[in-house]
């Protein structure tokens, strides 16, 4: 029986940045380089009989891309992702902050 760790392992090579943009592009004379975000996790296991069972599950977050025009390079954000992101944190960040306050004024 093949290690399963090293399969899963070869297999979540192809996520993350391919998942969600693909690979560099060069478009008249401008290089394209795909930023995401990714994770992926994996388990399995098996009992005492043999009976075994796995897996795993994962998501990536495209966050931008670099551009390179001759030797200039900046990065663009993909705003669809960044609000996505933002959102959820500002409204944590807010909660946490106001019963901050809440516990200082008492």
């Amino acid at each position: 029986m093949p290690n399963i760790a090293l399969e899963l392992g070869k297999q979540s090579a192809a996520l993350g940045v391919n998942s969600a943009y693909g690979e560099q592009r060069d478009i008249g004379g401008v290089q394209l380089i795909p930023v995401a975000f990714s994770w992926t996790g994996f388990g399995g296991g098996s009992d005492e009989s043999g009976n075994g069972g796995g897996g795993g599950g994962g998501w990536s977050v495209p966050l931008g891309s670099y551009i390179r025009r001759g030797g200039d390079v900046r990065f663009e954000p993909n705003v669809v992702a960044l609000l996505a992101v933002a959102i959820p944190f500002v409204w944590v960040a807010g909660r946490a902050l106001s019963r901050v306050i809440r516990t200082l004024k008492k």
